[in-house]
C-alpha cells in the first residue's frame, strides 16, 4: 500500500510539482494551500508524513506543527527560507523532524521523505499480533518510566507519551545505561544510521522536548539530568 503525504504550501506551483513528483515515486498525496487545510486534511485522513511551508495564510507551518503533535508523533518536515539556526531549534522543539531549506529540487525532498519514513515503519505492520502479550526483552523500565522498543511506546507514572521517533532513540540511549553520562553527539549518533541529519545544538532542543512530555523540569530534574560541558543522562 503507497503510504500518505500531505503537503501543505500557499504557492500553487510549488503544489502542482510537488505532487506530480511525489505521486511519481508511488506517494499518495494530498495537498493543502493554507495551515487550517492542512489540519483539516490531516484530521479526515490517515498521515504518514506532513511537509509544510512554515510561512502560510491563516495558520503558519509552526502552528500546524504545534497542534498536530498534541495528537500525533507522525513524521514532520519543514520547507522553509529561512536559515537562521534559531529558527531551526524552534521547529525541533516543536517536534520535527527536518528541514529543508527553499529553493530546494524535488529529488531532494523526496530523498528527506524516504530517509525519515525509514525511521517510521507503517503503523500497519509495525504490530501484526496484537493480542500477543508484551516480549519482555523489548521492555525498558527505570523507576516509573517504561519503553517497549518493539511497540514504539513510552510510558511514565502510568500514562502513555507520544513521540517522534527522534525523541524515541534518544531516550533509548539515556535508557539503555541509568547513570552513564552520554555527549550531545552520542545522542545525535543514536539517530543518524536511518538518514537523520542535525547539528549537536539541536539536541538541546531535542533533550527540551522530551523533558516536557516527560513532565519533567529542567532546574530539578526527575529523570533527564544535565552534565554541565559534558551531555545528559537518566537520573539513577
Amino acid at each position: 500500500m503507497s503510504r500518505t503525504i500531505l503537503i501543505a504550501d500557499d504557492e500553487p506551483k510549488v503544489l502542482q510539482i510537488l505532487n506530480a513528483y511525489l505521486e511519481t515515486a508511488g506517494f499518495a498525496v494530498v495537498s493543502a494551500n493554507d495551515g487550517r487545510a492542512a489540519l483539516d486534511q490531516f484530521g479526515r485522513r490517515k498521515i504518514d508524513c506532513v511537509v509544510l511551508d512554515v510561512n502560510m495564510p491563516v495558520l503558519d507551518g509552526l502552528e500546524v506543527a504545534r497542534e498536530i503533535r498534541k495528537t500525533s508523533d507522525v513524521p514532520i518536515l519543514f520547507l522553509t527560507a529561512r536559515v537562521d539556526e534559531t529558527d531551526r531549534v524552534v521547529g525541533l522543539e516543536l517536534g520535527a523532524d527536518d528541514y529543508v531549506v527553499k529553493p530546494f529540487s524535488p529529488r531532494e525532498l523526496l530523498a528527506r521523505i524516504k530517509a525519515v519514513l525509514r525511521r517510521y515503519p507503517e503503523r500497519s505492520e509495525a504490530n501484526p499480533d496484537a493480542s500477543a502479550g508484551p516480549d519482555i526483552s523489548s521492555l525498558i523500565r527505570h523507576g516509573d518510566l517504561a519503553m517497549d522498543t518493539l511497540k514504539h511506546t513510552v510510558s511514565a507514572r502510568g500514562e502513555m507519551i507520544a513521540m517522534t521517533k527522534i525523541q524515541f532513540d534518544m531516550l533509548r540511549l539515556l535508557m539503555s545505561e541509568p547513570g552513564r553520562v552520554f555527549s550531545r553527539s552520542d545522542l545525535l549518533e543514536s539517530t543518524t544510521e536511518s538518514g537523520f541529519e542535525g547539528y549537536e545544538r539541536t539536541v538541546d532542543a531535542h533533550i527540551k522536548n522530551i523533558r516536557k512530555l516527560l513532565g519533567d523540569d529542567g532546574d530539578n530534574p526527575r529523570y533527564i539530568g544535565t552534565v554541565r560541558g559534558v551531555g545528559y543522562k537518566l537520573i539513577e
